[in-house]
């Protein structure tokens, strides 16, 4: 069977969720495939593609509703091989109901799809393993995990889809949308990140406990409109949950600011932490690798650091 992959992309608002332009090149790298963004102001969302496909179909349907959405696809990628979709927020709740609808399998936060098989991560990102589907397959790709490499950012050129949406499907209905909590959102996801490392494990105590210095981090991170993360050896401490962990086998991350606090910058770290547009880090130590890619690096104690942080933020409740 020749392939004919398909990628889907739901977009809120004319705005690309995580992944988007890693699940375009995945399934163009496979052969012949379509790219079609489906939801609301797609002209915006399809420009952000420049470089990455030359042309794209659009489905402006409006408002997130992934029941709907799956019934008025099935007939779209009826014929295709694959069907890959971001493992955003969105992209995972669109897959798994696009599956149902087609009757296909679902491979869930792959790191590599082809026609035949894909590589699916588990166990926090520390297990690898291939899974193949005795057909054609709906899949989820990792953000952050392929990368992209951008060609010349030409025009994308967009053609507008027409898809039927039954309104008569159920779809939850929406109450009020609220920003993001940072101590909560999805790493993935999160505009500003702030990370902490070894270095805040330095003298540990019984007067100053590696978990207050984790509730610290998180507090400052939380003044500032920032998600906490950690780094491996962190979370296989048990002072932070390994959902928090940012690397190649954790969460892959692509933060606009990422501060470091006590991380020397081990490969397995950094290559997971994508291209921030700005890198802050702290850290005794001049030369580790983490100050080598700062924009800012500060040679100062992590911990005493943290501490004049949280006053100058007005942070007090750190027990």
């Amino acid at each position: 069977m020749s392939a004919h992959p398909i990628a889907v992309v739901p977009v809120r608002a004319g705005v690309l969720p995580a992944g988007s332009a890693e699940v375009v090149a995945e399934a163009l790298s496979l052969g012949d495939a379509t790219v079609l963004l489906i939801g609301s102001q797609l002209g915006s969302a399809a420009a952000e593609l420049a470089g990455v496909a030359s042309g794209v179909q659009l489905a402006e349907v409006g408002d997130f509703a992934p029941a709907r959405w799956a019934a008025a696809l099935t007939n779209v990628v009826a014929d295709a091989s694959v069907v890959l979709l971001p493992a955003s927020p969105d992209g995972r709740d669109l897959a798994a109901r696009l599956a149902a609808a087609v009757g296909r399998p679902l491979v869930a936060n792959a790191m590599e799809i082809s026609e035949d098989h894909a590589i699916v991560v588990s166990h926090g990102g520390r297990v690898q393993h291939e899974v193949r589907p005795s057909g054609p397959f709906v899949a989820t790709l990792q953000p952050g995990g392929r990368g992209v490499e951008r060609g010349p950012a030409e025009v994308v050129g967009a053609a507008n889809v027409h898809l039927p949406i039954d309104d008569g499907i159920a779809d939850p209905e929406v109450a009020e949308v609220e920003p993001p909590d940072a101590t909560t959102m999805d790493l993935a996801e999160s505009p500003r990140i702030v990370g902490g490392g070894a270095g805040l494990m330095v003298g540990a105590g019984a007067d100053d406990p590696v978990d207050r210095r984790f509730t610290q981090l998180t507090a400052i991170g939380e003044a500032i409109g920032a998600s906490m993360g950690a780094t491996r050896v962190v979370t296989d401490a048990g002072w932070v949950s390994h959902d928090r962990q940012i690397g190649t086998t954790g969460v892959v991350v692509d933060p606009d600011l990422y501060l470091a606090f006590g991380i020397s910058g081990a490969v397995q770290h950094t290559a997971g932490l994508g291209h921030p547009e700005h890198i802050i880090s702290v850290n005794t130590d001049p030369h580790c690798p983490m100050m080598a890619m700062a924009d800012l690096a500060v040679v100062a104690d992590a911990n005493a650091t943290l501490d004049e942080l949280a006053k100058l933020l007005g942070v007090t409740s750190l027990a």
